[in-house]
Formats: C-alpha cells, structure tokens, sequence
C-alpha cells in the first residue's frame, strides 16, 4: 500500500528564527520532490497558538532559538491534543543533546549541513509515527476484544451454572422421586413375596435401584454441590476424600482455617477449580498421590493441587483443544483471580489458583473474616 503522504502534500510546521535557513528549507524539499506546504513560527507562543488551532503532520525545528529551545516547543507540544512526530534540524547541536532529544520522543534529528536527506527523514518519521499509531490502534482494539471475551466468558459461566442447577433440581425431584417411589414399591414385593426365585430378582433390583440412587446423588453433588453451603473447606475437603474412595489415589487436604469466609462467586470458583484439576489428574497424571491446600493468608484465597505424576508439558498447555484448563484461567478471571500450572521437573504439577479476597470480608491479621 502506498504510504498517504507520497498521493498528498504534507503540512510541516517549521520553528525556525532565520528567514534565510527557512527558504533553504523549502527549496530544498521542493527540490528533492517532497510535496509539503512549510509554514514558519519563530517564537514559542506563537509555537503554540498555531499548534493549536491548525493540524500539522510534522514539526521541523532549529535547537537554539531567541529565549527558549526546540526542549521547551516540546514541552509545550505535550499539553495539546495533536502529537505530530518531531524533528530537530540543527546547524549547532551536541550529540549529547540530540541523544537526549531523543530519549525524550523527538522522532529524529539532522545537522543542516546534511540537508540534502531532509525529504527522506521526513519521510521516515511520519512513516514511524503512522505505523506506531496503527499498533495503538491495533492494541486497544485488541484489548476490547479480550474485555469482550472476558465478560462472555463470565456470561456463560453463569449460564453454565444456572443450567447445573436447574439440572440438579430436575435429576433431584423427577429421577430422584421416582427412583424413591420404585424402591418403596420393591420394598413392599420383598415383603409380600417370600419365595426364593422372586426374592432373588428383587434382591437384584434393589441393588441395581441402589446403584442409580448413588449414581443420582453423585451427578446432583457435580452439578451444583449443597455442601457448599457447609463452606469450602468442607466442600473441597469432600472433594478429596470422593477422589480418593473412586480412585484408590491417596489424597491429603489441608486448609488453614475450618471455616473460610468469601463469597459464592469465590467459592463455587474455587471448588470448580479443585473440581477440574481432579478430573484431569485421575485422566492423564498417573500419579499415586495427591495433596490439596486451602489457605486465605494476606488477603487472598489459595488453592493449590498437587500430584506426584508425569507433569504436563507446555505443548499440551498450548493444545488448541485445552478448553479445561484453558476454562479454569477464564473462570478465575470472573473473580479477578489468575491461574497458575506448573510442571515440577517431571515429577508433577501444580495448579495454583489465587484470589484476592474482598476487603470488607477479610481480617487484617490472618486475612479471614471475624
């Protein structure tokens, strides 16, 4: 794509006290077939009055000038709205000074002795600036799009839950009832039938019966866990042991208090958190041992699950198919928690989840509520 400034004349504005050195100027960008208009300014308020009543591309100033130096006109320049790129054109300019012109954000600089590669500096800083404003322009709209993905992320978060529970309730009072009134109804055959072959496959239903209820109960506590309302300490402390009697994996927890006080969100966040790390270790770390820690120190909530397994490479982190944990950073974000998993020299992983803990709620001494 053809840069703007090459199809359409670029206004310079020039601080420069010599008439003579501002005509060289011109003729010498006319020569080298820049197309501009140069409009000259030789003091510092009128510096800044045009500035700011007139939108120019580019200022082009001498370094010494009568009272103030092309420092001050770019002081000045900060407080307005227009930041065009700058550039010093000095005939009586240390290299000390340049270099600080620089650092401070002057595009570039050129000696007046080297006029004839004034076109292409021009050039060269309206080009930098442009490509600077588009990364600008290309970061804000990037993090609006993750502000985006974040509250949909949060959205659906919600949704999920909201879904869970209306699940719940549903397996609860339509499965769970009828799988009651069945064995009810199993309860009374066992009683009003002795005989041996009768007995027998009522005996297997009610195992069978049994199974489902368990079953019902198990899915009831994944969709939306009532133990939560014991506190998160005993939920993820149930958590464990549940792992433990389903797997066969030995499975520690440890929380610093009985009874950790935070919000629903920070809970259901946390126990979800424990959740998934303990789905993904009873799937791919072929580990022999667990260990969970609950703390809520200096204000914020940790937990951290540990296994003793084969770790977890950053290739699968990057998996474009990680939703899981993938899903656990975007969860811990809905509470302005962030998300840590390492992989402990093969020996293990770490999933640390950190969450700062609502000010209103926490102790000033041990980060817990009175």
């Amino acid at each position: 794509m053809t840069p703007w400034f090459e199809t359409q004349p670029i206004h310079i504005l020039h601080l420069e006290d010599s008439v003579i050195d501002h005509q060289i100027v011109v003729h010498a960008l006319k020569k080298q077939g820049l197309a501009c208009t140069v409009n000259r300014v030789e003091s510092l308020p009128a510096f800044e009055q045009l500035t700011r009543s007139t939108r120019f591309d580019l200022i082009l100033a001498d370094y010494r000038l009568p009272g103030f130096t092309a420092i001050d006109a770019w002081n000045a320049l900060q407080q307005q709205e227009q930041q065009p790129p700058f550039v010093l054109l000095s005939g009586a300019i240390g290299e000390a000074a340049a270099v600080d012109a620089i650092r401070l954000g002057f595009s570039d600089y050129l000696l007046k002795d080297d006029i004839n590669k004034l076109a292409h500096v021009i050039a060269r800083a309206i080009e930098v600036r442009e490509i600077r404003q588009a990364k600008e322009r290309a970061d804000k709209d990037l993090a609006a799009s993750e502000r985006r993905l974040a509250e949909l992320a949060e959205h659906l978060q919600s949704s999920i839950e909201q879904e869970r529970a209306a699940i719940a309730r549903e397996v609860h009072d339509d499965i769970g009832g009828s799988l009651a009134a069945v064995k009810l109804d199993l309860a009374w055959l066992a009683r009003h039938h002795k005989d041996a072959p009768t007995a027998a496959h009522i005996g297997s239903a009610l195992e069978m019966l049994q199974h489902a209820l368990g079953a019902s109960q198990r899915i009831m506590m994944d969709l939306r866990p009532p133990i939560l309302d014991q506190g998160l300490s005993a939920a993820v402390q149930w958590l464990a042991q549940s792992f433990q009697k389903r797997t066969g994996i030995s499975t520690t927890f440890h929380a610093t208090h009985e009874k950790i006080h935070t919000n629903k969100a920070i809970q259901l966040v946390a126990y979800r958190t424990a959740q998934e790390a303990l789905t993904n270790i009873s799937k791919h770390a072929e580990c022999s041992a667990v260990s969970i820690e609950l703390t809520d120190g200096e204000g914020v909530l940790t937990l951290e699950v540990t296994d003793n397994g084969r770790g977890i490479q950053k290739n699968q982190l990057d998996k474009p198919k990680a939703f899981g944990l993938r899903g656990l950073h975007e969860r811990a974000k809905t509470v302005q928690g962030w998300l840590d998993i390492s992989n402990r020299g093969g020996v293990g992983t770490s999933i640390i989840l950190s969450v700062p803990l609502p000010s209103e709620t926490a102790d000033p001494a041990n980060g817990n509520s009175p």
